[in-house]
């Protein structure tokens, strides 16, 4: 039934209807795959993707990389939890190769507030050795969505 975790990670506003008649199954088997996959913390949640340059909210988005000491017994799991707890912190990824170990996107209202993140609750983290601050200018495709069209001049130019 991996078909089901598909469907609803393309698109989490399909029904039980819908995704039986994709699937060719009974709606009572579907509903009873999806509650188990959310009892056993296979689907985590659901969540709107929002192209947020189209709303007046201002807010900027940085990917930080962070350099830390793992810890005795726990590795970076207790740094990590220590990061992920922050608000501002809006995913957090363990690194597999190169001169950071630890990777976080946040969001804040302004360059100010990630650069006081940094500088005031990420940096004074007794493991944290080092971080470097990316800030994210814009996106073009996310989580597999493509984000508004980019435009081309009559050369083939990208215009951005």
């Amino acid at each position: 039934m991996e078909k089901i975790l598909k469907l609803l990670e393309d698109d989490a506003t399909l029904t039980p209807e819908q995704i039986a008649l994709m699937l060719s199954k009974e709606v009572g088997e579907i509903k009873d795959a999806i509650k188990k996959y959310e009892k056993d913390g296979v689907i985590l949640g659901y969540k709107t993707l929002i192209d947020w340059d189209k709303t007046e909210r201002e807010y900027v988005s940085a990917i930080i990389e962070v350099k830390v000491l793992p810890q005795r017994d726990r590795g970076f799991d207790k740094i990590a939890e220590k990061i992920y707890n922050y608000p501002e912190v809006q995913s957090l990824y363990l690194m597999s190769s190169g001169g950071f170990d630890l990777a976080l996107i946040i969001e804040g209202k302004t360059m100010r507030e990630v650069a006081y993140f940094v500088a005031q609750k990420l940096a004074p983290i007794e493991s944290v050795t080092a971080t470097a601050t990316h800030f994210v200018l814009r996106k073009y495709k996310d989580k597999g969505v493509i984000y508004g069209s980019c435009e081309v001049d009559e050369r083939g130019n990208l215009l951005i």
